[in-house]
């Protein structure tokens, strides 16, 4: 028995031996979707069949995760040594395994040898090794199921959290462990409803640069937790003019029950009052305003310091770029290492290209250069023009912000300023681990980088826009609450689609990471300080105390000595 053509035709596009990464899209997601087909929800009904099936699944899809995981970080010649799996009928390599879920057997799809050994043993079942899609004989269409989702989910992770070894300690990820309410949390968490943060802000004379700014914040899932959490209570906070308290009375708002545009006047009146450059009516521009926020926020956040910070604003965008230089006479390299809270990445592309895309732009952004200017080197101490500089990434962190330079300013070469009105495609998610420090081109320009792809892959959640002239622009942006798309322009909310999203004419990309990476839980540095400072108060009054009482006792005896 095999598929029926239009079925093969929607999974595979009608093309022998082909099979799209997108199968996994078959499977539903989402709210209200914990449904499966009949056969499926009774095998799971018998304890000991629904073991066996979880245990199979479990086993063959951890297999695959970790076959691809070393196919992604080994070299090329020991990969092809590497022995691939062949299907038990036709002894051909399977690149993407079909197994049955009750056997040993594992299959091609193309030719219909795993659905004809389901047909001829009577096995219901068997699983898609990379997306981990269960394919029902008697339905015969792939079916979803939220349990298996659900195990297929943890057992790719686990897979990841093994798989990767850190740069330095050499030990294995922390482990992910998912929130678990408890009686009270579950209780507390039954009359509650979830409030859509799709609330416009108003424009209070020429500030669509701070409303499209502050949107992004709303909609970052990181600052969210954080300030939704509790964590800076702006009625404690002893700072003024302190930004932080004004992030806090905004996610108040934004998270009230009020459904009416809201206006930014006090964070407004902040931000005028701690930067000068930002003040008056005048139109500013966005990314400005960005890095001036963030600026802001960490120097009024709890935990701030000069050096290894902790504040909210470091967690979230803080990386570091590397910069190689290398001398071609001597072949020596000098690595300097930069903080970075953001990438700003060129539009003008010196070769041929019809497109710009975010992906072209990356790629330049990384690639070898001439420096174009006399390099001293430090070994063989002369100067040079033979010098070779490159950045890479060398600490991606959990969100990206991307900014693309639209606006060229009055130059020597330049007698006006104007604006790149060329159109960027960017992507729904980007994987960065082609222009991080640990990516090594082959011989064969393919590039292997430690840890398997969950580690880079990020995925979209806002984006900035703007319209018109550089004197004369306005700004909009588009931001991501769970699965919908939202267009903003100020007080204006209306639906918009992620399609929508991605023909806009891009300013700033905002990315989030898909796996956070978690470390054991650490008090913070200023916690600890403040603990000890307690406790050396502490230890002194119980000084001053006993030397208290030792006094007044001195003076009892000389008291009664005297009588």
């Amino acid at each position: 028995m095999s598929t029926p053509e239009n079925t093969r035709d929607v999974l595979f596009g009608g093309e022998s031996g082909q099979i799209p990464d997108a199968l996994t899209s078959l499977r539903p997601r989402g709210e209200g979707l914990d449904i499966t087909c009949t056969h499926v929800s009774k095998a799971l009904a018998d304890p000991s069949r629904s073991t066996e099936l979880k245990t199979k699944y479990k086993t063959v899809v951890a297999w695959y995760a970790g076959k691809a995981e070393q196919a992604v970080s080994q070299p090329l010649a020991k990969r092809r040594r590497t022995a691939a799996p062949t299907c038990d009928i036709c002894h051909l390599t399977l690149p993407r395994p079909f197994v049955c879920l009750s056997c040993s057997f594992a299959g091609c799809w193309t030719w219909g040898h795993v659905t004809s050994h389901l047909a001829d043993s009577g096995h219901p079942l068997c699983v898609d090794t990379k997306s981990g899609s269960l394919f029902c004989l008697e339905c015969d269409d792939f079916v979803y199921c939220a349990t298996f989702e659900d195990l297929y989910l943890s057992t790719t992770l686990m897979v990841e959290e093994n798989q990767t070894r850190f740069q330095v300690s050499k030990r294995v990820r922390e482990p992910y462990h998912p929130w678990i309410p408890n009686n009270v949390e579950a209780t507390s968490l039954k009359n509650t409803t979830v409030v859509p943060c799709c609330r416009g802000l108003l424009n209070l004379g020429q500030t669509c640069f701070l409303n499209v700014i502050l949107q992004s914040f709303i909609h970052n899932p990181l600052l969210r937790n954080y300030f939704l959490g509790d964590r800076h209570n702006s009625r404690l906070c002893k700072h003024t003019d302190c930004t932080c308290c004004e992030m806090d009375s905004l996610f108040t708002e934004i998270y009230s029950s009020s459904t009416v545009p809201f206006g930014p006047t006090s964070f407004l009146s902040t931000t005028w009052k701690v930067s000068a450059e930002m003040s008056g009516y005048a139109q500013q521009d966005a990314h400005e305003f960005f890095i001036t926020a963030l600026n802001q926020i960490h120097g009024t956040c709890r935990g701030s310091t000069n050096i290894s910070c902790n504040c909210i604003v470091h967690q979230t965008f803080a990386g570091q770029l590397q910069s190689e230089v290398t001398c071609e006479r001597c072949g020596n390299v000098t690595r300097t290492v930069d903080p970075m809270l953001d990438i700003s990445l060129e539009l003008r592309d010196p070769g041929i290209e019809k497109d710009i895309t975010l992906a072209g732009c990356l790629r330049r952004y990384t690639k070898p250069e001439k420096l174009g200017r006399e390099y001293s080197c430090t070994k063989c101490a002369k100067p040079t023009h033979e010098a070779v500089r490159r950045l890479s990434i060398r600490k991606l962190p959990p969100v990206l912000s991307f900014q693309f330079k639209r606006f060229e300013h009055k130059t020597v070469s330049k007698g006006t300023p104007h604006k790149i009105d060329r159109p960027v495609r960017f992507p729904v998610a980007i994987n960065m681990a082609p222009y991080t420090t640990l990516a090594v081109p082959n011989n064969d320009e393919t590039i292997t980088h430690p840890g398997p792809d969950a580690m880079y892959e990020y995925d979209l959640f806002a984006v900035i826009n703007h319209e018109g002239q550089m004197e004369n622009g306005h700004y909009t942006n588009f931001a991501r609450f769970q699965d919908e798309w939202y267009r903003f322009d100020d007080e204006k909310v209306t639906p918009s689609s992620l399609g929508t999203c991605l023909n806009s004419n891009a300013y700033m990309c905002f990315y989030v990471k898909r796996h956070l990476d978690y470390k054991p839980y650490m008090k913070p540095t200023y916690r600890v300080a403040r603990e000890n400072d307690i406790v050396r108060e502490q230890e002194q009054e119980k000084m001053r105390e006993l030397a208290r009482m030792k006094e007044v006792d001195d003076a009892l005896m000389a008291t009664i000595g005297g009588d």
